[in-house]
């Protein structure tokens, strides 16, 4: 597995308790005595190593970033398969959510969806193998620790795993401005895979046509369109929600 870095007392902290595979964490010696007490802790009960170095160590580890005076070195997040998942998901007694990610391919946006999908107990997250973000360590950072909570599967061709998902029992509803379908208008209960298209062009046609349906977010400015970041977290706290609900 390749080498990671994760930064920030939050992202660390979650990291601990998530029960990723760490091989160190540096902390700058000039930080104020006591400030990574609670950390340091968590480490010493899991028997990682913690090592004091200069704030210049922690800058190049992780160049650019603000680390807030601590980063951790860990191995590669690891993906889950996905017939893995499903058979999770289908022991449990929750109704399923999932979400799947069309190209997106800004980490930071990468990091805010799953920072929301924990927040709202989505399932899993699909990305494709090939096209699109993967999980780095500014996904990580991004997602605020939620990263460790939840599940992401790479998938191959994106319209064959809608094809399976709907065998088992899953609507697939796409998000995309010229949808025939208000999001708080539409029926969201029942198991679901919510489709998320790229940066700037969106749900990808092929995949638009596969879908059950499509939902729009009402737009009254003159920018006509949001971050899809924002845009999901609207459509998944409606579909909260309505399950909240039901």
């Amino acid at each position: 597995m390749s080498a990671e870095t994760i930064a920030g007392r939050n992202p660390v902290t979650e990291a601990i308790k998530g029960g990723r595979h760490i091989n160190k964490i540096f902390i700058a010696g000039n930080s104020r005595p006591g400030s990574f007490r609670d950390i340091i802790q968590l480490a010493k009960e899991q028997g990682i190593v913690v090592q004091e170095v200069d704030s210049a160590k922690l800058d190049g580890l992780v160049p650019g970033v603000r680390h807030q005076g601590i980063v951790a070195t860990v191995a590669a997040k690891e993906y889950v398969e996905l017939e893995d998942l499903l058979t999770i998901i289908e022991e449990g007694q929750e109704q399923p959510l999932l979400v799947l990610l069309d190209e997106l391919e800004d980490p930071h946006n990468f990091g805010a969806i799953l920072r929301t999908c924990d927040a709202v107990g989505v399932h899993g997250v699909l990305i494709p193998k090939r096209r699109g973000v993967m999980l780095t360590a500014t996904v990580a950072r991004t997602s605020a620790g939620a990263i460790e909570h939840v599940p992401v599967v790479r998938i191959g061709n994106i319209g064959q795993t809608i094809v399976k998902l709907k065998k088992r029992g899953y609507w697939v509803v796409g998000a995309d401005m010229d949808g025939e379908q208000v999001y708080y208008k539409s029926a969201l209960t029942g198991p679901l895979v919510v489709v998320l298209g790229g940066e700037g062009k969106g749900i990808g046609r092929l995949v638009k046509e596969q879908c059950d349906f499509i939902v729009r977010i009402p737009m009254h400015g003159k920018v006509n369109s949001l971050n899809v970041s924002v845009a999901g977290s609207l459509l998944l706290y409606e579909i909260l929600r309505q399950r909240e609900q039901v």
